[in-house]
């Protein structure tokens, strides 16, 4: 598109990955309405339009450089500031460096559209990208994001400050954590894995460490702190990624893949993705976005044992209902979501959940009116559409959720048995 927004959300990926757009409209609303099909549902975070934090096409170069701020100090939980643990940015760099790995991969050529809906046209003529991982064990798997090597014909892997490449081998994808787990067959001796920490344990304010290969430049080290917690970012393939850490250290196309580590030298989360500034410029702000491990180590062992992950499905498109929303548009309630289509044939159709009927514009946000409006959900109120998708995300597929809706005024309770939800949005998103 010809024009961009103020501001762009992005992963880390190729230097000419970023697709670009305009914002999703706000408005009345606190969560956009967009794709938003929940079990995965699409939710605008800083009003954005994503660019994956990975894959940075490589210059070539063998140049290193490592961002070390050695004076800045980082003060852990369990230690006071410079004591025991290795809790400044530098002691954080040297005693988990070696467990960031340095991921090139070789896109295919191919004359199809790429299932990353990132990687540009002229990007479909091949080409090397690059990325970070995380050493998980001394077996060779490394924990990475799907991103960083979709669509890869061949993954090359460095370890440590070795120049020696291992050629990996994908074990297991789950596009819709972007999540990859991969394995190279090298001795235990180059291996160092990281610790996977907690990151429910993890506040606003926490001290942080980036590492990763930003731009190419592997082994860079940056720092900052946790910003903000819960949020919501859209994976790849149109689905949503809850409970994300938000961070202000700097994290730039070919950090993705890379740890976020705490003041004990913990791994807290994945580094996925970036706010832009926008201008067309793709570099970091100051808000970068990390997949919380405990998310992936709630797939890791499905990763290396089924090679993917089945997730649960509600089918459902909508969105918050905010008072303003509820005023403009005579809702009989200021809190809820509100449903604007359904999914034909899946789990809510199944359950009798009907979407809206009506086109309306309200703040330049195009919804359907007369839908179904979910007030609770498992016996719990919902207020916003967050509520919904974390609940799905938390289930499998098989499940029942019990949804308590109005409908023409009046109650109504419909228990959904959630399905396996698609590969992608556009597989399942209602047509109109």
């Amino acid at each position: 598109m010809d024009e961009r927004p103020e501001n762009q959300t992005g992963m880390a990926g190729n230097d000419q990955t970023g697709m670009q757009g305009k914002p999703e409209k706000q408005g009345f609303f606190r969560s956009s309405f967009g794709s938003a099909l929940l079990g995965g549902a699409v939710v605008a975070v800083v009003g954005a339009i994503l660019l994956l934090t990975g894959a940075v096409k490589s210059s070539g170069g063998g140049t290193t450089t490592i961002e070390r701020q050695t004076a800045a100090p980082i003060v852990s939980k369990s230690g006071e500031e410079g004591g025991e643990g290795g809790n400044t940015v530098d002691e954080i760099y040297k005693a988990d460096g070696d467990g960031v790995a340095f991921i090139e991969s070789e896109l295919e050529a191919t004359e199809s559209e790429s299932f990353n809906p990132f990687i540009e046209p002229e990007s479909q003529s091949g080409g090397t990208a690059t990325g970070s991982g995380i050493v998980i064990d001394d077996k060779g798997h490394i924990l990475t994001n799907n991103h960083v090597i979709e669509g890869a014909s061949k993954i090359e892997v460095k370890l440590g400050e070795s120049d020696h490449q291992y050629t990996a081998e994908v074990v297991g994808t789950d596009p819709a954590s972007d999540l990859a787990l991969i394995k190279v067959d090298a001795p235990t001796k180059e291996l160092d894995p990281l610790t996977l920490g907690d990151s429910s344990a993890v506040e606003v304010g926490d001290p942080v460490v980036a590492i990763g290969n930003p731009f190419g430049l592997d082994r860079t080290v940056t720092s900052g702190i946790v910003s903000a917690l819960q949020r919501q970012i859209q994976a790849p393939n149109g689905f949503s990624i809850d409970n994300v850490i938000q961070t202000d250290a700097a994290i730039n196309p070919g950090n993705s893949g890379g740890p976020l580590i705490n003041g004990e030298g913990e791994v807290i989360g994945i580094n996925s993705q970036i706010e832009t500034g926008g201008s067309g410029a793709d570099g970091n702000v100051g808000i970068g976005f990390a997949i919380p491990i405990n998310t992936a180590k709630g797939v890791i062992h499905e990763l290396e044992t089924k090679g993917s992950v089945e997730h649960a499905y509600l089918g459902i498109e909508g969105g918050t209902i905010t008072p303003e929303l509820a005023k403009a548009v005579n809702l009989p309630v200021s809190q809820g979501v509100l449903i604007q289509s359904v999914e034909k044939g899946g789990p809510s159709d199944k359950a009798g959940i009907e979407g809206g009927t009506t086109q309306a514009t309200i703040d330049g946000a195009e919804i359907t009116l007369g839908g179904d409006i979910v007030t609770e959900a498992d016996g719990k109120k919902i207020t916003d559409m967050e509520q919904i998708i974390e609940l799905v995300n938390a289930k499998k597929p098989g499940d029942e959720v019990t949804l308590k809706l109005l409908r023409g005024g009046k109650e109504k309770t419909a228990t959904v048995t959630l399905g396996t939800r698609p590969a992608k949005v556009e597989e399942a998103s209602p047509q109109g």
